[in-house]
């Protein structure tokens, strides 16, 4: 299959603007991956002398959420619950125009061409996104019971990759679906209690200081998550802060 490429260029230098660059692939194999396909290209640029498109990549597997690529307009492009590396050609029409370009926030600064600075995500982590437990040898599971259906909730946000995809499509640039998985994941485990009051304010605090939006509840970042993180984590967090801004106030937590 034939297949034309608008792509994001940008040179490594902050101070130089960026812009689309065109590019044309003749004989693209239906069951390449998108990374793949850029793999492609790539080769034939170098071969040609130019300089390659740089973009993240790592497991390929869906697993480190480092392929985060807006496709014709969507993170990680056509599809549901899948990542840019997951995604493959046969979606494609033959001699389908593919726009591609890296995630736009604010938060997330280009660094060259499709690769973004994502270290926000690293420091809101760094603000809370933990657990004090003594190092040694892991404790038996079985000695702290936990209820099948609070395990099942704390799973299913402890899914979420930090890709980035539901700040690349909110209109505000939020990051609310990211630390709101986090806060619940941890908020719901017995090994979470010990900073849940303190780790609440310090994670949203933080995500404020690196410039997210705040959240306007559209359901965008539900809809394009390759993990299928629920809003229901966003709704999580609001209660945990909330509760929490009040114990602060009345002095019950240093």
């Amino acid at each position: 299959m034939k297949v034309r490429l608008k792509i994001w260029r940008q040179p490594f230098q902050n101070n130089k603007e960026g812009g689309f660059a065109f590019y044309t692939l003749e004989e693209v194999n239906p069951n390449m991956s998108f990374l793949e396909m850029l793999d492609q290209l790539n080769n034939t640029l170098i071969l040609k002398g130019d300089e390659p498109i740089a973009f993240d990549s790592d497991c390929r597997e869906g697993i480190c959420g480092s392929c985060s690529l807006m496709i014709n307009g969507k993170p990680h492009g056509p599809g549901y619950g899948i990542t840019t590396c997951q995604l493959y050609m046969r979606r494609f029409k033959d001699n389908e125009e593919i726009i591609v370009e890296p995630f736009r926030s604010r938060a997330f600064p280009v660094i060259k061409d499709l690769i973004v600075d994502r270290s926000a995500f690293d420091r809101i982590m760094q603000a809370g996104g933990y657990i004090s437990v003594s190092t040694g040898q892991a404790p038996e599971a079985n000695t702290i019971p936990i209820p099948h259906h609070v395990a099942e909730k704390a799973f299913d946000a402890a899914h979420c990759i930090g890709c980035g995809a539901c700040v690349a499509v909110c209109k505000n640039g939020s990051a609310s679906l990211f630390v709101g998985a986090k806060i619940t994941h941890l908020s719901l485990l017995p090994q979470g209690q010990a900073e849940r009051r303190r780790r609440i304010l310090q994670m949203v605090e933080q995500a404020d200081k690196e410039g997210f939006g705040a959240c306007s509840f559209t359901r965008a970042c539900e809809a394009v998550c390759p993990k299928s993180i629920s809003v229901e984590v966003i709704s999580k967090m609001h209660r945990e802060y909330l509760i929490s801004t009040l114990i602060k106030r009345l002095g019950w937590i240093y």
